[in-house]
C-alpha cells in the first residue's frame, strides 16, 4: 500500500468508495467559521466527490514528500459505523467521547451541532439518545502518519505472480479508527498498495484481482508476493493452510548471537490493549497456564562484528511480533527495536497511539534504510494543504501522536518458497556488517 491508508470516503448509497477533496470553494472555506455555514460546506464537499477507479487512480499531487518521508494530503472521510448494544441509551455526544478517544468532547459537540456527525442521516440534538443499530455517521478531515518515501522494486513479475520488495513503515493493514469498514478496507489493501507504482500494470490489466498472500508487518520490509488471479491466490491460500509455505528472514540483533543453529520454543501471548507480545515458557509444574500459543523460531548466526549480529530468522508459526519477541527471548533483541529492547517504555493504552510509537518516544532512533535497490526520493513538493477550523489535527500536516521521523525495523523478509516455487529478496544495506 503506497497511500499510507485507505483514502476515499464511502458513499452510502452506491455503496462504493470515493477520493478524498483537497479544498472547498473560498466562500465555503469562509462559511465554515460558523455553525450553520459549516453544515451546507460539509454537504456541498459530500456531494461534489466523484468515484475514484483504475482510470482515475490518486495522483503523485495526492502527496507530499517531505523530509524523507511521504504524507498524505488531508482528505476529507465519511466514517460509518451502526450502534451496538453497549452503546445504546448514550447520548451521541458521550458515545463518541467514551468510544471514539482521538478527539475532545467539545469537538464532538461541535461536530452533532454542524452537521458533521449524523443519524439516520439526518442532523440530531446534542442530547439525542443513541438507539440499537442506528446508522451513525461522521465526515472528518483526515490526516494519515507518514511512511518513508522509497521507491517499490519489482523483483519478479509473471503472467499470475508479482513480487515487490515493500519498503518498511508501509503498513499493509488498516491502522486507526476504522469502525465496520475494516474489513472492506483490507480486502481492498493491496489494490491500493499497488495504486501509486503500479498504475500503468493495473490500467493495462484491470480484470485482474491482485492480492498479497501474506502478511507482511508495517514496520519490516522485503519480500511481498502479489498473485494476479483469484485461482493463483487459492493455490497460495491451500499451501499456507496446509503448512507447506517456508519463511525465512534476516534480523540485526544486539551483541554476538551464538554460533550455531538456536531454537526457541516459547509461547506468544499478543497483549491487544497495549499491541506488546510476550514469550511464555512453563516450567513444568501443571498449575501454571500459558496464555500465549504455541510458537517456534530457529535462528542461526550470519555474521557479527562483535557488537551486533545478522542473523537468520525462520518462524515455523505466524505470530503476531512473534521474530521480535523470540529474538529479546534470547537475549538477542533487534537492534533498533524499541519495543522490545526493554521494559522502560511507554504504554499505548496512556499514549493513544500505536505500541511502536510509543515504545519510540521512551528511546532513541537509529538510522535504517529500505531495499538495497530502492531509490530515495529527493523531491520536496509545496506542503500546502486545506486547514479545516474544526479538525483536531490542523494546522499539523501528521495526525495527532505522531511526534516526527519514523524508522524502519532492521528485520527483512528475505524469501518465501513452496512444494515447487521459491521467491527471493536481496539484503538490505544494514545487513552487511
Amino acid at each position: 500500500m503506497i497511500t499510507n491508508s485507505m483514502k476515499r470516503k464511502r458513499d452510502p448509497h452506491s455503496q462504493t468508495y470515493h477520493p478524498n477533496l483537497e479544498s472547498t470553494t473560498a466562500a465555503e472555506t469562509t462559511a465554515k467559521t460558523t455553525t450553520t455555514a459549516d453544515t451546507t460546506a460539509t454537504t456541498a464537499v459530500m456531494d461534489s466527490i466523484l468515484c475514484q477507479t483504475l482510470a482515475n487512480p490518486p495522483h503523485r499531487d495526492d502527496y507530499i514528500f517531505h523530509n524523507g518521508m511521504r504524507h498524505v494530503k488531508p482528505y476529507y472521510f465519511e466514517f460509518l459505523c451502526h450502534v451496538k448494544n453497549r452503546w445504546s441509551g448514550k447520548t451521541i455526544v458521550d458515545m463518541f467521547a467514551d468510544e471514539f478517544k482521538g478527539r475532545p468532547h467539545d469537538y464532538y459537540v461541535s461536530a452533532v451541532k454542524s452537521g458533521r456527525i449524523l443519524v439516520g442521516g439526518k442532523t440530531v440534538s446534542i442530547y439525542h439518545r443513541v438507539k440499537t443499530s442506528e446508522k451513525i455517521s461522521h465526515f472528518v478531515h483526515r490526516h494519515e502518519p507518514p511512511v518513508m518515501a522509497w521507491d517499490v522494486s519489482v523483483l519478479q513479475e509473471d503472467d499470475d505472480v508479482l513480487t515487490v520488495c515493500k519498503p518498511a513503515t508501509v503498513p499493509l493493514e488498516v491502522e486507526g479508527d476504522v469502525n465496520d469498514l475494516a474489513d472492506v478496507r483490507r480486502h481492498l489493501l493491496s489494490l491500493e498498495f499497488l495504486f501509486l507504482n503500479f498504475v500503468s500494470f493495473m490500467i493495462c490489466k484491470p480484470s485482474q484481482s491482485t492480492s498479497a498472500i501474506h502478511r507482511l508487518d508495517r514496520l519490516v520490509s522485503g519480500l511481498l508476493i502479489l498473485a494476479r488471479s483469484a485461482s493463483k491466490a487459492n493455490t497460495f491460500r491451500q499451501q499456507i493452510e496446509g503448512g507447506l509455505l517456508k519463511k525465512q528472514y534476516v534480523a540485526k540483533v544486539v551483541g554476538i548471537f551464538p554460533e550455531g543453529e538456536k531454537v526457541v520454543d516459547a509461547n506468544v501471548y499478543y497483549d491487544f490493549k497495549e499491541g506488546r507480545s510476550t514469550a511464555e515458557v512453563g516450567d513444568g509444574s501443571a498449575d501454571v497456564k500459558l496464555k500465549g500459543k504455541i510458537s517456534s523460531t530457529k535462528f542461526r548466526r550470519l555474521h557479527t562484528d562483535g557488537i551486533h549480529s545478522i542473523v537468520q530468522c525462520e518462524p515455523f508459526t505466524g505470530r503476531t511480533h512473534q521474530i521480535r519477541v523470540h529474538l529479546q527471548h534470547t537475549g538477542h533483541p533487534i537492534a533498533n527495536d524499541m519495543l522490545y529492547l526493554g521494559e522502560s517504555i511507554s504504554r499505548r493504552s496512556t499514549e493513544g497511539t500505536t505500541a511502536d510509537r510509543a515504545a519510540a518516544k521512551s528511546g532513541y532512533s537509529l538510522s535504517s534504510s529500505a531495499c538495497e535497490n530502492s531509490v530515495e526520493i529527493e523531491e520536496e513538493i509545496s506542503t500546502e494543504f486545506s486547514i479545516d477550523p474544526m479538525c483536531t489535527n490542523c494546522p499539523n500536516l501528521g495526525p495527532q501522536g505522531y511526534s516526527g521521523h519514523e524508522e524502519g525495523l532492521w528485520l527483512h523478509c528475505v524469501k518465501y518458497s513452496g512444494p515447487d516455487w521459491s521467491y527471493i529478496c536481496p539484503l538490505p544495506d544494514w545487513a552487511h556488517l
